[in-house]
């Protein structure tokens, strides 16, 4: 498999921004060519990256080669330093592993916002057949032909628990950028009180939760509306997080 699937932004527009897409447990590039063509639509150029490779037994190292590749893959293969801003959105483990390198202190790169879907507790489901782990993902049709379909995808491997050291340093993060937090709120793998939490103890985040949505909240079902509330997070992003539409009166 490639180290990047590119989705550039149309031919003719000028590039508004740079996404970094990293996988969760068990996904692959193809897991997120629904969301790289939508986000790219908008005039942003989206990366998917490899899945995080984290060393359950000694994870420092696997952090400091992870934030290596961010920075490499976030500059254009020639070299070209990447239109900003550069977000990194990253769903299940790859979100536990973006916050975990962001709580490091002397980080050599860090991007201008990120996006934290489904950040993942410490609970770990038991094994479940393939279709039980297609029910805690996702009640998309289309996503979960995907992910069955996907001969890459490995089954099972949200019963591989996510490092510990890993989830402590995401616990504790205090991420300095601009952080929208994502999560659905029919995820059993999410603390949610916890999450709360987090989002109330960083200086500029913001905790959206998606009606109905299971895991992968990022492809379930509410797709598009998650992807819109990304592409708000982006135009945010590049006008000093102050929002372009305000809401004057309103009947729902």
């Amino acid at each position: 498999m490639s180290r990047y699937t590119d989705h550039p932004a149309p031919e003719g527009v000028t590039t508004r921004g740079t996404i970094l897409v990293v996988p969760g447990r068990g996904e692959t590039h193809e897991t997120y060519a629904r969301l790289g063509a939508r986000l790219s639509a908008d005039a942003y150029h989206v990366r998917v990256v490899d899945p995080p490779r984290l060393d359950p037994a000694d994870p420092a190292p696997s952090l400091t080669r992870f934030a290596k590749e961010l920075g490499e893959a976030a500059d254009a293969p020639d070299g070209v330093p990447a239109v900003r801003p550069v977000v990194v959105i990253g769903s299940d483990a790859g979100a536990a592993a973006v916050a975990a390198v962001l709580a490091r202190t002397g980080a050599s790169w860090q991007p201008d916002g990120v996006v934290l879907a489904g950040l993942p507790s410490r609970a770990a489901p038991e094994r479940a057949t393939w279709e039980e782990e297609l029910d805690l993902r996702t009640a998309c049709p289309v996503h979960r032909r995907r992910l069955t379909e996907d001969g890459q995808v490995r089954r099972g491997a949200l019963g591989t628990p996510v490092p510990a050291p890993v989830l402590a340093l995401a616990e504790e993060s205090e991420i300095p950028v601009p952080t929208l937090l994502l999560a659905g709120d029919a995820d059993p793998l999410v603390d949610h009180q916890a999450l709360l939490a987090k989002a109330r103890s960083l200086p500029r985040a913001r905790l959206s939760r998606v009606r109905g949505a299971h895991h992968d909240v990022l492809n379930d079902a509410q797709h598009r509306s998650v992807a819109a509330e990304i592409v708000t997070f982006l135009e945010g992003l590049r006008d000093g997080m102050a929002p372009a539409v305000s809401v004057a009166a309103s009947a729902w």
